[in-house]
């Protein structure tokens, strides 16, 4: 059955949106933090299996809990508390690591560490960690920045662009269709349903708990959320554009099956206060920064020395094969 969700798409579009409005792109900051799961792995694997309590074990290898604390150490606090409220997560996150640790024995075993060409790859990847941290280390932001005036300014600077969109507040009663056969069916069952739920708007949560197919939203009386026009299906989004608050829509259809929606809230568009965005915006303000102290630093150790590039050497290099 196809995803009976009135939603096109999930996730924290907000967060997603202030980024890039302040043009910060995941990867773009040269000072970035080390890849959470890489500082964590690379913890304590040098302590032996018997070394005390494991939170897991696979043969020789464990999970011990000082690695399991640089996981969370290295992880931003936000991807920490979803990680620990995320059992499956980070049971399949501890099962992953047990493999690598022995895939690591394996190849231990074979001398795989002292291949040449692997050898190469560690020493750099070991020079672009001390780089990235000794970068880090040089770049620091002034505690007190930005200040007040300067989170203002950048406030109004982007004032157009914190508009957040109007949301729709929609409950739905879903009939899924399954059989191409059973089509109207089906249709005709929901236009029943959405004449009695337009004939007793109040009847509507206990018409979705006991007929709707979406069982996440039947179970809330056929609550989807708040949620902007745009996330929801194509299908319905100019029937509930046009609904007051409190009113049934006819049944609608859409490639899953049949929606009957009532929409019981809307929030108009409005611009997002600057102390709802004072944190990300804080946050964004810093790497920035941050980015732009890391940039003057190395421009600088450019300036130290005289700098000069052999071009007949480098187009012999660029002319061989490599």
């Amino acid at each position: 059955m196809k995803k009976p969700s009135l939603v096109v798409g999930a996730g924290a579009l907000a967060l997603v949106a202030l980024a890039v409005w302040l043009g910060v792109r995941p990867g773009s900051d040269p000072v970035a933090a080390q890849q959470p799961v890489a500082a964590a792995a690379s913890a304590l694997d040098n302590s032996p299996a018997d070394a005390g309590p494991a939170v897991a074990r696979l043969g020789n290898q464990q999970v011990a809990p000082q690695e399991l604390k640089a996981l969370f150490a290295a992880l931003p606090e936000q991807a920490r508390e979803q990680l620990r409220g995320n059992r499956p997560a980070l049971e399949s996150w501890i099962r992953t690591r047990l493999a690598e640790k022995a895939v690591l024995e394996q190849a231990d075993a074979q001398g795989w560490r002292q291949r040449p060409d692997v050898a190469l790859q560690t020493r750099v990847a070991t020079e672009q960690i001390v780089f990235r941290d000794y970068l880090r280390s040089v770049s620091q932001v002034p505690d007190g920045y930005p200040s007040e005036a300067e989170l203002q300014q950048a406030y109004d600077a982007g004032k157009a662009q914190w508009q957040t969109p109007a949301l729709y507040r929609v409950s739905q009663i879903f009939l899924a269709v399954n059989d191409p056969q059973a089509l109207e069916a089906t249709r005709k069952q929901a236009q029943e349903l959405s004449k009695k739920a337009q004939a007793a708007p109040g009847e509507f949560a206990a018409l979705a708990s006991q007929y709707s197919q979406d069982p996440d939203s039947a179970r809330r009386g056929g609550d989807a959320g708040l949620q902007p026009l745009q996330q929801l299906l194509p299908e319905v989004r100019g029937a509930v554009a046009r609904l007051k608050v409190g009113a049934v829509s006819d049944a609608l259809q859409s490639p899953a099956g049949f929606h009957v929606l009532k929409l019981t809230e809307q929030q108009p568009a409005r611009t997002a206060t600057l102390d709802e965005l004072r944190e990300r915006l804080t946050q964004a303000l810093r790497a920035q920064r941050q980015e732009q102290i890391a940039k003057a630093y190395l421009e600088g150790m450019l300036d130290t020395a005289t700098l000069s590039i052999d071009g007949a050497q480098l187009n012999k290099v660029l002319e061989e094969k490599l």
